[in-house]
């Protein structure tokens, strides 16, 4: 005889995504916003190392900051300075230290992780938050574009394993996303740039108005003006947010809108030896299977040309010799065990409208490859 005994929850997850200058200036309060009332809970700090070198003066700001408001938070002990970039995902003794950190320095669920960096780092800290004392608060302060307008407001943290890019880590929601925008002046151009193509991305499968907008912005943006950049990183992060919130954020199915060109970039970025950043590996991917939906006929070559020409305004590259020969595909088998079921790629059904298909032809993939080198070998040669 069997007997069952059913459980059925939920659980309402809330958090805010903020977006400021001088966070730490004694003026600005929305850090203590973030933290809980009426106690005087212990912060520890993970600070990416390429933030710290390009603000020297953080730390300084961040005690400052604690020693004026000593009666709302301590800072448990000292920075954690860690590399920026795929480094700190690959190398597992980095979310060790955090892990070590926590047991140390008496870091407890009551405690809070707050975290300054890229995307990188932010994932790599959020994953030891989440399996140290089973989840310990933590406090995004993402200090790149890309980081800004898509991977900080998400629920996801992971680090590298096995060559594989994020096969360890959670689903666990921050407290809080603070973003300073002062944070993005010092990016270098590569920077600057790479996290816009996450905007193209959600605008081409969900925003027709938005993907217009990024086209009449695209030469301002790529002149580093600040304010069409902070436009379009909340317009973005607002999208993302509101995918979110739908039917699926901890990602249960193998539905993933939201990857929309990420098969190919993933792959390429191995391949890469991660030369290719994040960012520009997407731009590459969103070109890739924007090409392959033309070759299918779902948009038009006039579709084509201007997600190319956005691109190329905001100065991506769309081609790469790592897109050649068969490894590329091996990424659509990898792709699929990452999904954990069926195979589901977001393709474009028109501009600012996608849709899902569940297999790819490796003779239009190759065939769409052929159309990005053909496009660069344009640029390159002025036509």
């Amino acid at each position: 005889m069997n007997t069952i005994i059913e459980q059925n929850f939920s659980v309402p997850y809330r958090y805010q995504v903020c977006f400021t200058e001088n966070l730490f200036s004694i003026e600005n309060h929305l850090f203590l916003e973030a933290l809980e009332k009426g106690k005087k809970p212990k912060v520890f700090f993970v600070i990416d190392s390429g933030v710290s070198d390009s603000h020297p003066d953080l730390v300084t700001a961040i005690k400052n900051y604690s020693s004026n408001y000593s009666g709302n938070f301590i800072i448990a002990a000292e920075p954690l300075i860690v590399p920026g970039g795929e480094e700190c995902k690959n190398d597992l003794s980095i979310y060790q230290k955090v892990v070590e950190a926590t047991h140390l320095f008496g870091i407890d669920r009551h405690s809070y992780i707050a975290v300054i960096g890229g995307g990188a780092v932010l994932d790599m800290a959020g994953f030891a938050a989440a399996i140290s004392h089973r989840g310990i608060r933590l406090i995004r302060i993402p200090t790149t574009v890309l980081s800004q307008n898509d991977s900080a407001v998400g629920v996801k943290n992971s680090i590298n394993a096995f060559g594989k890019k994020n096969y360890l880590g959670t689903f666990t929601p921050p407290v809080a996303v603070l973003n300073d925008f002062n944070f993005l002046k010092t990016l270098d151009d590569r920077d600057w740039r790479a996290g816009v193509a996450e905007a193209i991305k959600v605008a081409l499968i969900k925003d027709l108005s938005f993907f217009t907008w990024l086209e009449e912005n695209a030469e301002a943006m790529a002149r580093r003006e600040i304010e069409p950049m902070k436009t379009q990183i909340i317009r973005s992060a607002q999208m993302h947010l509101d995918h979110i919130a739908g039917k699926d954020p901890f990602e249960f199915g193998s539905s993933r809108p939201l990857d929309f060109g990420h098969w190919a970039a993933h792959k390429l970025e191995h391949l890469s030896d991660f030369r290719i950043r994040h960012g520009e590996a997407v731009a590459i991917g969103i070109a890739l299977d924007s090409a392959y939906s033309f070759l299918q006929g779902r948009i038009s070559r006039s579709d084509l040309d201007r997600i190319f020409r956005l691109m190329h305004t905001l100065g991506f590259q769309l081609f790469a010799p790592e897109l050649e020969g068969d490894n590329l595909v091996k990424g659509l088998k990898e792709f699929q065990e990452h999904l954990g079921g069926q195979l589901t790629i977001m393709l474009l059904e028109a501009l600012g409208k996608g849709i899902e298909v569940h297999e790819m032809d490796e003779s239009l993939i190759h065939q769409a490859v052929d159309k990005l080198s053909e496009f660069h070998h344009q640029q390159q040669s002025g036509i």
